[in-house]
């Protein structure tokens, strides 16, 4: 199941990326990453850090919680309303 959240983010991440015409290695030095660790995340191999979630936000221009618009964890917790 992690595995297929992280490559959910890593899908969405790049269709983000790619609606600001941004290369792998833009959005990495606007974010202070390496673009091999970038490239990691968008194929879902890296369980990438909050700090490092919010550096790819601000250099999206978005607020955090728009990196995670769409990913669900196919296991919402249910309650009893």
């Amino acid at each position: 199941m992690a595995d297929q959240v992280l490559a959910r983010f890593g899908d969405h991440l790049r269709e983000l990326r790619q609606q600001r015409a941004l290369s792998q290695e833009g959005l990495a030095e606007l974010a202070g990453l390496h673009r091999t660790y970038l490239g990691g995340i968008e194929r879902g191999e890296r369980n990438v850090s909050l700090i490092n979630l919010a550096a790819i936000a601000s250099a999206l221009d978005l607020p955090l919680s728009a990196l995670f618009k769409g990913i669900s964890d196919g296991g919402a917790a249910q309650t009893d309303d």
